[in-house]
């Protein structure tokens, strides 16, 4: 077809990469948040209804589009039509993004997986203050864990506006963490290839040796039955059919160019139809899973929590009142509460502001997502583990494998039109463009690795990629269905598998997906001007615990370039294409 492209060794290798870069940190720590979030069992019912009506045919468009053309994501849209080439910029800039500070939570990751061979864990208890005399104070206002993440991870400044110095430990880690990256992308298809076998199964090892210990968790129950309780009423509120399609979207990493520039490696013959199905059901079968997993670690952390409260009250009663050791249990609690409020009524109104109100519902209630889910709920339940230290390395194990195996894939959407570039692989090998890309990364993610590096991870997570992607994809399904044309791209499929294409995919394409993009983009967008300024969750040393501010107008700015510098490559390149067009058709027309 053109010079020898290097393909995947075997259509299980390109499974296998999808696989590795779709199931990533957001399976773990975003599906079973909006569970929790949007009525536990209930919430499965629009997450199917999206994979069905977006996921499944988005992802067979893209997975098509890639093998078809042969290219990365800028050559295949320019392929469909010179006007569009910045569809495939818009990727790569959004890719770009990504890498940036995604690999930022493998740095993490690395930095809780060396210490997590001490004993004790260091998030386990709190450390002494400078006199040795007592514990440090923002610990025991926050929690061990908080302490660990906030102050000895990140060393967290008070605002963004105190940006700080570069933390020199966990820069060593960012930078450990794209040698591993580097290593893994040198070669191309070549060297992924054998890596995605690890990355895309070691997570699944871990996972189901977690599943068989969570199970056995005392209180995994309590978990397990508030995440399969339905809450029918939730089928009703619109935001969880909203967060449902923006989760599946995401989850597949649509829109990225990263499933553009895999699928162009593949034997143009393969059957896409059935990778899209397969990596698709996968990657929601995943979600579920490693949902189990998290509320039964999560039911074990909450129970733990409930019963520590009990056990407190207990011993204040116990010593308030001069009760006989063993007389006060769970059980009877509230009953002996009573009668000693009725009792002894001015003793019982000096210890009552003491007491605390335990209640396991509430444990069950507090709703975590992101980075807080993973380094301080997570670490809170295996701290209380026996042999911690196994379960805590297995974890971060378990996160770097995740978090590399997507890295594979934003790298590639980068590194591809970039090595189908004529102009760059002449002057370049392909190890000098790897290497380049890596260390332009690195070199501007030692941003996060500030005091007040957190906060711009949050804006780059919150802001770099949402509406460019439900732009850059909108975009996408209109170009191939009435740009290129559907019966056009519909015969190309057929010369190229030798399969017809069912009514089911070119109906989605057509309208529903699109549509359901476009109702998703009103949605953001008024989402953004109805919220106002903007605000971020800053952490205050003195409470011991986050405060909301509202940002400065510089990271504000920051925003506004974060959204504009990709979408406003589809108009751009778009323009500069018919302007150039009409220049050249000027200087070709005869002179009168």
């Amino acid at each position: 077809m053109e010079k020898a492209r290097p393909l995947w060794a075997n259509p299980l290798q390109f499974v296998f990469a999808c696989i590795s870069y779709a199931v990533g940190l957001g399976n773990v720590w975003r599906f079973p948040y909006l569970c929790q979030m949007y009525g536990g069992g209930s919430f499965l019912v629009p997450y199917v209804v999206m994979l069905i009506v977006e996921g499944m045919p988005l992802l067979y468009l893209e997975l098509a589009v890639g093998q078809r053309m042969r290219q990365g994501s800028i050559g295949a849209w320019r392929t469909i039509s010179p006007y569009l080439s910045g569809v495939g910029v818009a990727s790569v800039i959004v890719s770009f993004f990504l890498s940036m500070y995604y690999n930022v939570i493998n740095a993490w990751a690395f930095w809780y997986l060396f210490h997590s061979f001490q004993d004790p864990l260091p998030w386990s208890v709190c450390p002494l203050n400078d006199n040795h005399t007592a514990y440090d104070e923002e610990c025991e206002k926050a929690s061990p864990t908080q302490h660990f993440w906030y102050r000895k991870t990140l060393n967290i400044s008070p605002s963004i506006q105190d940006s700080g110095g570069v933390q020199w430990e966990p820069a060593l880690c960012l930078i450990l963490a794209w040698l591993v990256v580097y290593l893994c992308i040198l070669r191309g298809t070549e060297s992924t290839g054998k890596v995605v076998y690890f990355t895309a199964s070691l997570p699944y090892c871990v996972l189901i040796i977690y599943l068989v210990r969570g199970l056995t968790l005392h209180g995994a129950t309590n978990g397990l039955a508030y995440m399969f309780t339905p809450k029918l009423e939730q089928l009703a509120n619109p935001k969880a059919w909203i967060n449902a399609a923006t989760q599946i979207f995401f989850s597949l990493g649509l829109g990225f160019g990263s499933l553009i520039a895999f699928a162009s490696y593949n034997e143009p013959s393969s059957n896409c139809q059935r990778h899209a199905i397969i990596v698709s059901l996968i990657n929601s079968s995943t979600s579920i899973f490693a949902s189990i997993v998290t509320f039964s670690i999560y039911g074990f952390k909450a129970t733990f929590n409930y019963e520590s409260c009990l056990n407190k009250v207990i011993l204040l009663l116990t010593n308030s009142f001069d009760l006989e050791d063993g007389f006060l249990t769970a059980s009877n609690l509230e009953q002996v509460k009573g009668y000693l409020a009725s009792a002894y009524p001015s003793q019982y109104s000096e210890v009552l502001p003491q007491i605390k109100n335990c209640s396991l519902e509430s444990e069950l209630d507090t709703a975590v997502q992101g980075t807080g889910l993973a380094f301080i709920v997570y670490t809170e339940a295996i701290k209380n583990m026996e042999v911690s230290q196994l379960w805590s390395v297995l974890y971060f194990f378990m996160l770097l494998m995740l978090g590399i195996g997507s890295m594979l894939g934003n790298t590639a959407a980068i590194l591809t039109p970039l090595t189908d570039s004529k102009v760059i692989s002449s002057h370049l090998p392909k190890e000098a463009i790897s290497g380049l890309v890596c260390l332009i990364n690195l070199a501007i993610g030692m941003v996060f690795t500030m005091e007040a590096g957190s906060y711009w991870f949050d804006i780059f997570n919150d802001y770099a990629a949402t509406l460019s992607l439900l732009l850059i994809v909108l975009v996408e399904t209109v170009a191939v269905c009435y740009v290129y044309g559907l019966r056009r791209f519909e015969s190309d499929l057929q010369a190229m598998t030798g399969r017809t294409l069912n009514w089911y995919w070119k109906v989605m394409w057509a309208g529903v997906s699109p549509l359901l993009i476009i109702s998703l983009l009103i949605f953001y967008l008024s989402d953004y001007i109805l919220t106002g300024t903007l605000q971020y969750q800053a952490w205050d040393a003195s409470q011991g615990k986050l405060v909301t501010k509202d940002y400065p107008a510089y990271a504000l700015a920051v925003i506004g370039l974060l959204v504009a510098s990709s979408t406003m490559c589809i108009p751009l390149v778009a323009l500069g294409t018919f302007v150039t067009r009409r220049l050249k058709r000027g200087d070709t027309a005869p002179v009168a």
